[in-house]
């Protein structure tokens, strides 16, 4: 089994890693010039973000083609997962596939413009995750087939918002870098798009993806949003720092 994951703050790490097999981060081979992958399962799992797939997700998803007995998809998502999952399916038929097993995960929302870590941790307890991840798990090892999650309120709310959310390029050029930065160089490495440096001072191009990386993983807490709901951040405990620097350092 291959699971091909995308990562920002653990949390589709930690369900890559319950469901097991040769895990593969995206970052790590969007730039490969490999189009096909074969094996007997393949499966992909990403954070769903405003009711969409990640950019870097989508992209790896509509240059690759898997070959397998079985497929599977899993988007986590903290709030609603709107039309997310269904489009991803047709990304992987405008490939020639289809996944086979479709699903989303209700876990904890860490976009930090519109929620407040301590009051999400607060309600894990009633999102069941340990439960629904099990669940999942049970499903591919059992090879369920489930088709994408959708209706056509999702459809209409994810064709509104993702177009308002979707030019992230210039937005981490809005974060603040505070006094407290000792210019460590953990942003650079969880970064996934190589879209910091840092010289002088924490500099930031173009090529942000929105997965806020940086901003929960700073070991000093100095880089922060102009409007945040919270000054607390996430690390899903079942994941390293340096496993997210292992999935998404690209320099």
């Amino acid at each position: 089994m291959i699971i091909f994951y995308f990562t920002s703050t653990g949390n589709s790490l930690a369900v890559a890693k319950r469901i097991g097999g040769e895990m593969i981060s995206i970052p790590q081979v969007i730039d490969s010039t490999k189009k096909v992958y074969k094996d007997d399962v393949i499966g992909v799992v990403f954070p769903i973000y405003s009711l969409a797939a990640p950019k870097i997700v989508c992209q790896f998803l509509s240059k690759v083609k898997f070959e397998a007995d079985y497929t599977f998809a899993i988007g986590t998502y903290g709030n609603m997962p709107g039309a997310a999952m269904h489009y991803v399916q047709k990304l992987a038929e405008k490939q020639g596939y289809r996944f086979d097993y479709v699903n989303h995960l209700f876990m904890l929302d860490n976009f930090l413009p519109v929620f407040e870590i301590g009051a999400e941790i607060e309600k894990l307890p009633k999102k069941k995750v340990e439960e629904m991840t099990a669940k999942i798990v049970t499903d591919i090892n059992g090879r369920k087939h489930l088709k994408a999650p959708v209706t056509l309120g999702a459809k209409a709310l994810t064709s509104i918002i993702d177009p308002l959310t979707s030019n992230t390029a210039k937005s981490a050029q809005k974060y603040i870098v505070n006094d407290q930065c000792t210019k460590c160089g953990v942003c650079v490495k969880v970064c996934p798009t190589k879209n910091i440096s840092v010289t002088s001072k924490v500099q930031f191009s173009d090529r942000c993806t929105g997965c806020e990386a940086c901003l929960h993983h700073c070991p000093q807490n100095a880089i922060h949003l102009k409007n945040e709901k919270s000054n607390k951040r996430w690390r899903n405990p079942d994941v390293s720092l340096n496993e997210i620097i292992t999935a998404n350092n690209r320099n």
